[in-house]
């Protein structure tokens, strides 16, 4: 498809910050290196690990974001205004879901005005299905597939504590060439709702060094690896429920366990580490305190080969073809390392 596609770019990490590094980056990436129409409409918060969640008894509110240079830290506003000098755009912040998001800026802001929703790129990989099902930035993508508009949900996999500042460009200028060329050559899937087309995309970019080598990444059409996860929650007095509200004692980063905050064994020491008694889970106090060691950092015979798990482990980007039922199209599956090398993308991006 030769003509530039109306985008509709939301995450689940929220506005530009700590937690939210990667938006704006790719924002300026789709709209100065491809010329990209991109409106804007993300949540006002953190939203993690929320999946494709509506809150339907909730009042959405929306307020205004003006992003500026050099990071996209900006301005709110409650109305609607011209642009300050030096503000790159307007954006739309919603007290919702990356699922409402994507719907209502489909539907309410930008009826009819969007060929493409891109979701990301997100904070951590949304690879496996222990993180995509549970990933907002895939919610968003999978709402959007449902209102019969092609979506891509982009991903950059923690690797290293912290992630180099350097690596945040090449990686936008990889994603924004992937999403182009997804675009220009969107995949057939029979008996989908949308003129027999693939639902959606999901891409996962591992941010190592070898993104700032002159080969840069290998791309590979992946499977979803089939995996699992265990305890989420850990018990905790009630004391020390009180005690983590009052001091904001956080035990793991509101963008989820694959944060650059987060080591990669796992959830953070402190107060949730402690064993918790029968009589302190009886008080029934839990919080959010996943050991994500085998999804993070997995064993190399337990992941399988052509799945997203795998090429990510191998340092490879993984693109995945999805339908919106949690299902890959079967065509796109592979069993051995030989099968991949069709599915290993031979074009230059």
């Amino acid at each position: 498809m030769s003509t530039k596609p109306r985008v509709l770019l939301t995450n689940d990490d929220g506005p530009p910050g700590h937690e939210s590094p990667y938006i704006y980056g790719l924002y300026r990436h789709f709209t100065q290196d491809l010329g990209w129409d991109v409106k804007v409409v993300i949540p006002s918060s953190q939203k993690s690990w929320i999946g494709k969640a509506y809150h339907i008894k909730d009042i959405i509110a929306g307020r205004y974001y003006y992003p500026r240079e050099p990071d996209g830290l900006g301005e709110v506003s409650e109305q609607s205004r011209p642009l300050k000098e030096g503000e790159v755009a307007e954006w739309v912040l919603l007290d919702g879901t990356p699922a409402t998001c994507a719907n209502i800026g489909l539907h309410n802001l930008y009826h009819g005005e969007i060929d493409l929703l891109i979701s990301g790129p997100n904070l951590g990989r949304n690879s496996s299905s222990a993180f995509a099902l549970s990933s907002g930035t895939i919610g968003a993508a999978l709402s959007s597939a449902l209102s019969r508009v092609r979506s891509i949900a982009l991903s950059y996999g923690t690797v290293l504590h912290p992630t180099p500042d350097e690596l945040h460009a090449p990686a936008h200028r990889l994603g924004a060439r992937i999403a182009a060329h997804l675009w220009d050559n969107w995949g057939a899937d029979a008996g989908a709702p949308r003129a027999g087309e693939v639902d959606l995309y999901n891409v996962n970019i591992p941010m190592i060094p070898d993104l700032l080598s002159d080969a840069g990444l290998t791309i590979c059409w992946t499977r979803i690896w089939r995996n699992s996860y265990g305890r989420l929650f850990k018990a905790h007095t009630q004391s020390e429920a009180e005690t983590a509200v009052t001091y904001g004692d956080e035990a793991v980063s509101a963008a989820g366990p694959d944060s650059p905050d987060e080591p990669p064994e796992g959830t953070k020491a402190g107060v949730l580490d402690k064993t918790a008694t029968p009589k302190d889970v009886g008080n029934l106090v839990f919080k959010f305190g996943p050991d994500m060691t085998e999804l993070i950092n997995p064993a190399a015979s337990s992941v399988p080969v052509g799945t997203d798990g795998w090429a990510i482990r191998k340092g490879w980007v993984s693109v995945t073809p999805l339908r919106a039922t949690f299902a890959e199209p079967v065509e796109w599956d592979a069993q051995s390392e030989e099968d991949l090398e069709s599915k290993i993308w031979k074009m230059k991006l």
